[in-house]
């Protein structure tokens, strides 16, 4: 389907939803869709990864990092399926001592994220749930990635949650929970990509009794980084409370708030900047009650975008979307979608012409992944994969301003592309 009529189909589907109530299902718009065409395990799934990365060259790359079948059952592997300009796909190893990458099952937190850096090196870090690193890096330019974990910071700290992005520059930088005493903290790494090395730059968030969630990181059109993460009681929880934000500066080492306060890290739940507070009827000690899981994060500029998934003390246990910005100076919040129960599964955007774009999956029915957009403040929600039953995606702008969907059916054992 070309743009524009894409366009005029999310268009019609927004005045639809003017006359339905929220949560209805507007007009389909179905996106460029393809399956990849190599096996997936159903270990692949998770909602704070970074599975996919993108390239333009000689015409647009994308790159889906994913779990494969194991050697046997309750096992995967590790490997990355390539898209050329073309459409054809091609696959990659991770290589671990000269074999595959393979490690034992562990849904939402045994799955891969990876970025590529500004020399055409993939990096991979996969399997970490309280492990130390397990990193891969290709040696050559779009070379399979080989076990680089002596090269990390850290060495022997238990990592769980690695969430990475790039620089148009081609450096990295990632955010992972790791083991620091008796408190689990989130810490900033940076990848140097002309002295081929890794550094420390920190922990930005921690505390005694809690521990940090990472969920997504953007570098903005300033150099600036944007990070998102939650807060759990230690050791660990599904359900985490008072989703936070910082903004770091490469030039300056400083760490800020949305409002240019200097923050002193690490920051904790007292000193963080809250964008989701605890709410009537929340509690830390309360895991039936309101709570937070899994958020995404975009920048319009300098200007951050939050969505995420939060379950009210009247929503009946369902999880709805919210989106959050700034206005006047402060984080405002509105409901994206509350017409039933979500999964652990977000994605976030911003379309020069159509605005932010919120990507959610539903847990029933018969077009569950779909693309959220707003007009007039009302909230209307299209189709990305019609009648295909996606439990968890990731989603990933690249150069030529298009959305690449990483779209996970775990029930089917498919992954697919789309591209919107």
């Amino acid at each position: 389907m070309n743009v524009p009529l894409r366009r005029l189909l999310l268009v019609l589907a927004t005045a639809l939803a003017t006359v339905l109530p929220l949560g209805t299902p507007a007009a389909a718009a179905p996106a460029d869709l393809t399956e990849v065409p190599y096996p997936m395990d159903s270990s692949n799934q998770a909602a704070w990864w970074t599975p996919v990365a993108t390239y333009r060259g000689a015409g647009e790359y994308a790159y889906f990092a994913f779990n494969e079948p194991g050697s046997q059952p309750g096992t995967h592997r590790v490997a990355i399926a390539r898209r050329d300009p073309s459409g054809g796909w091609s696959r990659l190893p991770v290589l671990n001592g000269g074999g595959p990458a393979e490690y034992t099952d562990d849904i939402g937190h045994n799955q891969p994220s990876m970025a590529r850096d500004g020399s055409g090196r993939f990096h991979v870090f996969a399997s970490m749930h309280n492990n130390t690193w397990r990193y891969f890096r290709s040696d050559t330019t779009g070379g399979a990635p080989t076990n680089h974990a002596a090269d990390l910071p850290d060495q022997g700290k238990n990592v769980t949650y690695p969430v990475l992005t790039s620089t148009p520059e081609g450096d990295l930088y990632l955010i992972a929970r790791v083991q620091e005493g008796t408190r689990r903290a989130g810490n900033l790494y940076h990848w140097d990509n002309d002295a081929s090395s890794w550094s420390k730059v920190g922990s930005f968030a921690a505390a005694d009794g809690r521990s940090v969630y990472p969920d997504d990181l953007q570098v903005d059109s300033a150099g600036d980084l944007h990070l998102l993460f939650e807060w759990s009681l230690a050791p660990s929880s599904a359900f985490r409370h008072e989703l936070s934000y910082l903004k770091y500066s490469p030039s300056t080492g400083v760490f800020r708030d949305h409002a240019g306060a200097e923050a002193a890290v690490p920051v904790t739940p007292a000193s963080a900047d809250v964008i989701q507070p605890i709410e009537a009827g929340e509690s830390y000690q309360d895991e039936a009650g309101p709570a937070v899981q899994s958020a995404k994060l975009t920048l319009d500029g300098t200007s951050p975008k939050v969505a995420y998934r939060y379950r009210l003390a009247t929503s009946g246990g369902l999880f709805h979307v919210r989106y959050a910005y700034l206005r006047d100076g402060a984080w405002a919040r509105q409901t994206v979608y509350s017409g039933g129960q979500t999964t652990a599964a977000l994605g976030l955007t911003w379309d020069e012409t159509e605005g932010k774009r919120v990507y959610f999956a539903t847990a029933s029915g018969a077009d569950r992944a779909r693309v959220a957009t707003e007009s007039g403040g009302t909230w209307s929600s299209a189709s990305v994969a019609p009648g295909l039953p996606i439990d968890r995606l990731a989603v990933r702008r690249n150069a030529s301003g298009q959305d690449i969907l990483y779209l996970v059916d775990t029930q089917g054992g498919r992954l697919h592309y789309a591209r919107n």
